[in-house]
């Protein structure tokens, strides 16, 4: 009888969802971008890396790598980075054969030049994210994702600081910069330099497990992912705009944070109507006016959590709410955190919260019209 070659192991499909092959060895490609900061490059390359194997070295274990690992440039080249340190690439793009995973790194915040001046990414990113790769973009390297038109009607993030850059270059993406990581259709966000550790996280926690991820993360001493990065920020409390009438009215709830202001007298001062106030507060700041206090509230309690407030009833009551559950649940709403967290996190940093005046805040309740 004729013997029976046995046919050898089918590849695996890499046009396929890397959910789908169970225990297969995920290709990872970081790219590395002209002018970006490396450490969004080297992060998750180290993260990757460490997956399956260092917690396995240092407990004495066999290793099991989870992915495999390629660094690539646009054309192979050593690639100068922001900080002038230089990184060699594996390959070029065009020497890419599969990628489960893509990670496009932080590029630097002059994000049109930069797409500009690397334009070659956008239809490499497009041709393998139809593929089925899972596209990642790291701060302000998810412009590159922007650009290509896949983050259209999809959510995302990047760093607080460029969130209104973004948002105006592009519109159609409906922006979270709150969220330190987000995802949408196998398209992945971060929020700043060092989320791109919180991505990677993520992404092995996704793709192997919350074991293999926290074992990830112990054995490199970093943190399991973080969700908002809204505490972090230091945005201002209304956007640019040329009213003035407004902008007095704005300049006057700094200068009498200690008093009670209604919406008429508001609106007697800016030498409006209330609804017509209401509605012009709203045009200039992006913000209707009990909402715009809120915020002065929410940033006022920030400083005195930062200078190591003891007590969360104490900032609640100090900001004008006897309700120390309402205050909390407003707290975490602007920031992500609760007051408890925030303080832990932030005590003894002082940061510049955009022209908070001294003094007490009004009493809660008195623009409940708007």
């Amino acid at each position: 009888m004729a013997s029976r070659r046995k046919a050898p192991p089918r590849k695996a499909d890499r046009t396929m969802a890397p959910d789908d092959r169970d225990e297969a060895i995920l290709d990872v490609v970081i790219l590395t971008l002209d002018g970006g900061y490396p450490s969004t490059a080297i992060g998750p390359l180290e993260v990757f890396h460490s997956a399956g194997n260092l917690w396995n070295m240092l407990r004495g274990d066999t290793t099991q790598p989870r992915f495999r690992v390629r660094v690539a440039s646009l054309d192979g080249r050593a690639v100068p980075s922001l900080c002038g340190l230089a990184l060699t690439p594996n390959c070029g793009i065009a020497d890419i054969k599969r990628a489960d995973i893509i990670i496009v790194p932080a590029s630097g915040i002059d994000v049109q030049e930069r797409i500009a001046r690397q334009s070659k990414l956008l239809p490499w990113l497009r041709k393998w994210h139809a593929r089925g790769a899972h596209i990642a973009g790291i701060c302000t390297g998810v412009a590159f994702l922007a650009e290509t038109g896949l983050l259209d009607g999809k959510q995302a993030t990047t760093h607080w600081a460029v969130a209104g850059t973004m948002s105006q270059l592009y519109p159609k993406v409906q922006w979270r910069p709150e969220h330190f990581v987000t995802e949408d259709s196998r398209l992945l966000c971060s929020g700043g330099v060092y989320a791109s550790l919180d991505l990677s996280l993520y992404l092995v926690e996704k793709f192997c497990g919350h074991e293999i991820a926290l074992q990830c993360a112990k054995s490199l001493l970093i943190g399991m992912p973080r969700h908002h990065q809204s505490g972090y920020a230091v945005t201002p409390l209304s956007r640019p705009h040329s009213d003035d009438r407004i902008k007095r009215v704005e300049d006057f709830l700094h200068d009498h944070l200690g008093n009670d202001i209604s919406i008429d007298v508001l609106a007697e001062r800016a030498g409006m109507g209330p609804r017509n106030f209401i509605r012009r507060f709203k045009a200039a700041t992006g913000r209707l006016p009990r909402a715009y206090v809120q915020m002065l509230r929410v940033w006022a309690a920030k400083e005195m959590l930062e200078q190591g407030a003891t007590s969360v009833q104490a900032v609640s009551s100090k900001i004008g709410y006897d309700d120390v559950a309402f205050f909390r649940s407003l707290f975490k709403r602007h920031t992500g955190m609760t007051p408890a967290a925030y303080r832990e996190q932030f005590a003894g940093m002082r940061m510049n919260c955009g022209g908070i005046a001294n003094g007490t805040l009004p009493p809660a309740g008195q623009f409940d019209r708007s």
